[in-house]
């Protein structure tokens, strides 16, 4: 085929093309895609439908440099695989969409300068707001959001000197009330399985310091490496039962608690009478397995829905009542402890 005989390429629906299917000025149908809460609900459902018959895709490009909004919200993680960022992410992403907003997922991994990279690269783009995970960040992290000012929430930690705002709870605490349990338990001879990331590290300075308190020697740990894996639960109690006897394991997630409780079992141990098992985030399975984990429970979800929350209001110019929320946890016991 010639050049001249090819086809024309097909012509893309305008701004104008909607306002004529909708029978509308150009000027309304704008402010109804760039602004619906200040139009009538039967202009905007009318301008929606025109949309749809014609195929109109809005530019938001262009929408974002009249209003300076992209309507984007960065959401940054270390990683997407671990489920207990899920509910979060999720209650975030469902938030954001009903207040007229958009997630933009990021996956950081767990190394400080890539997170700051990451973050550098995502305000080149003008996001509306950013959401971090944590509160461990490098200085050119710091640096960057500082200069960007940009409204940024960060989730799963807990400080009183926050980048902006912040929701989550103390790992420190959640660390002193598992040793709290430990104790009044009976539990004398502990055992740590153990991530190495920063929350993680507070959780566990937390169990050995309550534990302190109690009496008892730090307990013997040995740390596995991320993302945290029901494999890396059986081979890492495997490698603690070299360490001595113990009479708990208390580990850093539900899912290494799994393993280890499969790992016992299939040593010939009698989970919890011969050896005690607990982990922490209540995750889904948790109240599922056999025996059933102790753990620890945190609100994935509202933590998710809060941070959305704090930062569409400051978006649109709405001052929070409280900048720190502080979730909390609670302990959940069940059979496996």
């Amino acid at each position: 085929m010639s050049k001249s005989s090819r086809p024309a390429p097909p012509r893309v629906p305008t701004l104008e093309d909607v306002a004529r299917a909708a029978g509308l000025s150009s000027m309304t149908v704008s402010r109804a895609l760039n602004t619906p809460q200040k139009v009538r609900p039967k202009t905007v459902e009318k301008v929606l439908a025109a949309v749809k018959a014609t195929g109109y895709i809005p530019n938001a490009l262009a929408g974002g440099l009249a209003s300076r909004r992209s309507k984007l919200i960065a959401v940054v993680v270390p990683q997407i695989n671990n489920s207990m960022f899920v509910d979060t992410i999720q209650a975030i992403s469902d938030e954001l969409a009903a207040r007229g907003y958009h997630m933009l997922l990021c996956v950081a991994g767990y190394a400080q300068q890539a997170e700051a990279e990451l973050v550098a690269t995502l305000l080149s783009r003008r996001p509306d707001g950013i959401v971090l995970t944590g509160i461990h960040h490098s200085t050119e992290l710091k640096r960057v959001i500082l200069n960007a000012s940009v409204p940024v929430v960060e989730i799963w930690d807990l400080t009183p000197t926050p980048l902006d705002m912040l929701v989550g709870f103390s790992h420190e605490r959640v660390g002193e009330a598992t040793a709290d349990y430990l104790w009044r338990k009976g539990y004398r001879r502990p055992g740590l399985l153990w991530t190495v990331d920063n929350r993680a590290a507070l959780r566990k300075n937390g169990v050995c310091d309550g534990l302190a308190r109690h009496g008892l020697l730090a307990p013997a740990s040995v740390d596995v490496a991320l993302p945290a894996r029901f494999a890396a639960g059986r081979a890492g109690l495997r490698e603690l039962l070299k360490k001595g006897e113990f009479d708990v394991i208390v580990c850093s997630s539900d899912t290494l608690a799994q393993g280890a409780i499969v790992e016992a079992q299939a040593c010939g141990m009698r989970v919890p009478q011969d050896l005690a098992v607990m982990g922490f985030g209540d995750l889904d399975f948790a109240a599922d397995t056999w025996p059933a984990i102790t753990t620890v429970s945190v609100d994935r979800h509202i933590i998710g829905y809060r941070a959305a929350t704090l930062l569409a209001d400051r978006i649109e110019g709405i001052e929070p009542d409280e900048t720190i929320v502080d979730i909390g946890f609670h302990l959940v016991e069940r059979g496996s402890a």
